[in-house]
């Protein structure tokens, strides 16, 4: 009996040393989630109880797991990095190559906007964390890379442009993050640069089943 009670509480013990921990985890992705939602409505200087209320955490919470205004800065910046990570391995099944790829960098338009109301306070971590932007480059690039790759030997994309030249393509569209609707303008160009990437032989079946559905006219 006593073997047994000691399991009992040897058991209890553990599993009220792991809830603790589990409690953290999921208090850490609230606090993540929000911050994204805040930091890109609201900017750098977004207040941080406003990220604690909707993350339905106390502020002593959240400084908990992230001491400074930068720290949670860099680390929404790399969780969103993580993502894109794993969702291009989740779009390495997509039926099409070409639209897993399009999808992906539709996806990261959603990161330039979260960047957008960080830029300040990211520039101020880079200071003390000078790998933050070479890391999340990498991270990207092989990301999107394998998307790339996938397009290519499918014979959906040409083959002459690597991953980091779609980032730099991507940076460059959404430069104008600063004017009002700039997302949708950002999507609609980054629809015409991939299907500017894709060989004519692809375009011009596309095409030719579109036509097929459309009545016959002069110009036709």
């Amino acid at each position: 009996m006593k073997g047994q009670a000691g399991q009992n509480m040897g058991t209890q013990s553990i599993e009220t040393t792991r809830r603790p921990r589990a409690d953290a985890v999921r208090n850490r992705e609230r606090v993540l989630a929000a911050a994204k939602a805040v930091f890109s409505k609201g900017g750098a200087d977004a207040s941080l109880e406003a990220v604690a209320k909707r993350a339905g955490v106390g502020i002593g919470t959240l400084y908990r797991h992230f001491p400074t205004r930068e720290a949670l800065f860099e680390a929404v910046y790399r969780h969103e990095v993580q993502q894109l990570s794993e969702l291009a391995e989740q779009l390495k099944d997509e039926t099409s190559p070409v639209e897993a790829l399009r999808r992906w960098l539709h996806s990261d338009i959603e990161l330039v906007a979260t960047k957008k109301g960080m830029t300040a306070a990211l520039a101020l971590a880079v200071h003390g964390s000078s790998e933050l932007y070479a890391d999340s480059l990498e991270r990207l690039a092989k990301a999107v890379g394998v998307l790339l790759d996938r397009a290519v030997a499918a014979g959906e994309i040409r083959s002459d442009i690597s991953p980091k030249d779609l980032l730099r393509a991507l940076v460059g569209m959404c430069y104008m993050h600063d004017q009002p609707g700039w997302q949708a303008s950002v999507l609609r160009l980054v629809d015409i640069f991939v299907d500017g990437l894709r060989l004519p032989v692809k375009i011009s079946k596309a095409n030719h089943a579109g036509a097929a559905k459309r009545p016959r006219t002069k110009r036709d």
